[in-house]
């Protein structure tokens, strides 16, 4: 798994890359926090974009739901782009829709 942060404006796009399981979302877990930290006062919105995913497993959920906590005390609001059509339906079905929007 990689993380590529790029700035668009006033929203900050992580771009996700490769597998997201347990063996890699720790590192991803630490250099995202640090970017979000970094970023905050100077972004109004985050988007998590998962066009390059290739494997999800149920290790990106926690993942997902541990940064939008961390992310959510900041008040900037998170998004979901561009996941393939197997991580799309893990997302469904996990219904973290419901909670981090995709866009």
């Amino acid at each position: 798994m990689h993380v590529r942060a790029e700035n668009k404006g006033q929203t900050l796009y992580l771009i996700v890359s490769g597998e997201i399981d347990e063996h890699s979302v720790a590192k991803a877990r630490i250099a995202i926090d640090k970017l979000v930290e970094e970023q905050v006062g100077r972004i109004d919105g985050i988007v998590f974009d998962f066009d390059g995913v290739s494997f999800m497993d149920s290790t990106g959920i926690g993942f997902l739901i541990g940064r939008y906590k961390k992310i959510s005390r900041y008040g900037i609001p998170v998004y979901i782009t561009g996941s393939s059509a197997a991580t799309d339906r893990i997302l469904k079905m996990s219904g973290i829709y419901t909670i981090i929007p995709k866009i």
